[in-house]
């Protein structure tokens, strides 16, 4: 069996692109995991590169941002490559199958100030005045229009 269950923040925009035969959505971004046990001197998080396809894709691409605190489920797939110089690197990616808000959107927006941990180096209503309002549940507001390609109906 090969599952894998995460809750973490993207550490950047999600890169999104349409492509193949079908064109088809592929959303590729990295999740910060915070590790539970902390030793001096360790990381503080583990970071995982994800990729999600079609509708998950879309989804991604409309509401889910940088700092977005997130639950994926998927499954973990070699990412094996062969360098310039002839060795074997090698590395794994995370095939999102399901993915969902950890967070209200409240609680996004507070969190929105405090860092987001980056690898190491190797929507809602709007208000009058333009700004996002929270939605009176501090949920997201979702149109009916796309409530069909959502991936959790």
């Amino acid at each position: 069996m090969n599952r894998i269950f995460l809750m973490g923040r993207l550490t950047r925009d999600p890169e999104v692109r349409y492509g193949g035969a079908q064109n088809i959505a592929i959303a590729r971004f990295s999740v910060a995991v915070d590790r539970r046990f902390k030793r001096e001197g360790q990381p503080d998080a583990d970071f995982f590169n994800c990729t999600a396809f079609r509708q998950q894709a879309e989804f991604i691409e409309k509401y889910i941002h940088k700092g977005t605190k997130v639950v994926i489920e998927g499954e973990m797939q070699n990412d094996n490559y062969t360098n310039k110089q002839g060795q074997m690197v090698y590395g794994f990616r995370v095939i999102v199958s399901s993915i969902e808000f950890a967070e209200s959107k409240a609680a996004s927006q507070q969190n929105a100030s405090a860092p987001v941990p980056q690898p190491p180096a190797g929507t809602g209503s709007e208000g009058s005045d333009g700004e996002k309002q929270p939605a009176p549940d501090d949920f997201m507001n979702v149109p009916d229009s796309v409530e069909e390609s959502l991936p959790f109906n």
